[in-house]
């Protein structure tokens, strides 16, 4: 009798055992799925969102897929013929609009703003350092005067209404921190932020992973999504990562 309650005991557990385990299986396959998922699909929180203020938007090469989801965006560039090229992409496209200005952590600063072979696409404030492992074709062709505004400033000059804009994307080549520190008063007002960040020092002196996550964790974000687009031959990742606000 004992013998019997004990081949008992040990077979619940192991049917026990074995659903746990086709439990946890199911589990990580679910993650990988929601993973890749999530990979193939960066522009998944559009869909959740009215409005973009872009930061660094070049010539606008999201346009459609903004216009795609009916969003209002505001399209923020320093480059005097970058933003001429950035303006001609924007005709007859309703709901967006771009403003010319370089935005840091400061009202009328001067930089010496470096633009980048590749269309202007890897220009920066900040110098060159181990980028050019990753993309040795890029380089600085020429070296402009640029004065700064604040993002809060720039909005409220131009009238923003904020509550239409619940989107912050910031692709300013390692000047993010800049750029979110001067847009403190109004870091409430986004949902998500989105932004280009490396995990190694790609520009000079830039902002790293490691500074975007305790500094918006102070107010409140938290990582969403990361997708690597660059790895560093040495070590060391590019990546896009979203945050939303708890």
């Amino acid at each position: 009798m004992q013998f019997l309650d004990l081949k008992r005991s040990f077979t619940g557990s192991y049917t026990n055992f074995a659903a746990m385990r086709n439990l946890t299986t199911i589990r990580k396959a679910l993650i990988r799925r929601t993973k890749i998922f999530f990979e193939k699909n960066p522009d998944r929180f559009l869909k959740k969102i009215k409005g973009v203020v872009h930061v660094g938007a070049n010539t606008g090469q999201e346009i459609k897929t903004y216009e795609k989801h009916g969003l209002s965006v505001i399209w923020i560039e320093p480059i005097p013929d970058i933003f001429e090229k950035l303006q001609s992409n924007l005709v007859g496209v309703p709901g967006q609009i771009a403003l010319q200005d370089l935005v840091t952590d400061s009202d009328n600063a001067e930089y010496h703003f470096h633009v980048a072979s590749n269309n202007g696409a890897s220009s920066s404030i900040l110098e060159l350092n181990l980028h050019q492992d990753i993309w040795p074709d890029i380089s600085y062709e020429k070296t402009i005067k640029l004065h700064s505004k604040t993002l809060s400033s720039l909005l409220k000059d131009n009238n923003v209404v904020l509550s239409n804009y619940d989107m912050l994307i910031i692709d300013t080549q390692g000047s993010e921190l800049l750029v979110l520190k001067g847009a403190i008063p109004i870091l409430h007002h986004f949902k998500y932020i989105q932004t280009e960040v490396a995990d190694f020092e790609v520009y000079k002196d830039c902002c790293q992973l490691k500074d975007l996550q305790l500094f918006l964790g102070q107010y409140g974000y938290r990582e969403a999504s990361r997708r690597k687009f660059a790895t560093h031959p040495n070590g060391g990742s590019c990546y896009d990562v979203v945050y939303k606000r708890s």
